[in-house]
């Protein structure tokens, strides 16, 4: 994770990850701000700008009153969105650095 980028993309993609690994499934209710700015630390307005970002894209829905739910389809949308920055961001930096220590992707599969 990029130490300079903002405490609320941070924030983001830890939710992300959360939905990717299903520790929020489709239809489960988020933590409230106020529950996750004290787990995390961090002041309400940073996580209400976090849980914006998901609404924004269309991954969660708000029920007034009672809760923000991820909806049908978020984790395989933020799974594709995390494929795409990975492959566009970070595997061409590791292939190099793979090139320069001479490994081959063989060598990375496990031998027994």
């Amino acid at each position: 994770m990029n130490p300079n980028r903002p405490v609320y993309l941070k924030l983001r993609d830890q939710i992300a990850a959360a939905i990717i690994d299903g520790v929020y499934a489709e239809g489960a209710m988020l933590p409230s701000v106020r529950a996750l700015a004290a787990e995390q630390g961090a002041n309400p307005l940073t996580v209400a700008k976090a849980y914006q970002q998901f609404q924004n894209d269309g991954l969660v829905e708000v029920q007034r009153g009672v809760g923000m739910y991820v909806v049908r389809g978020a984790a395989e949308r933020l799974r594709a969105a995390e494929r795409e920055v990975f492959l566009r961001e970070e595997w061409p930096e590791i292939r190099s650095r793979m090139e320069r220590l001479g490994l081959d992707p063989a060598d990375l599969a496990p031998t027994s």
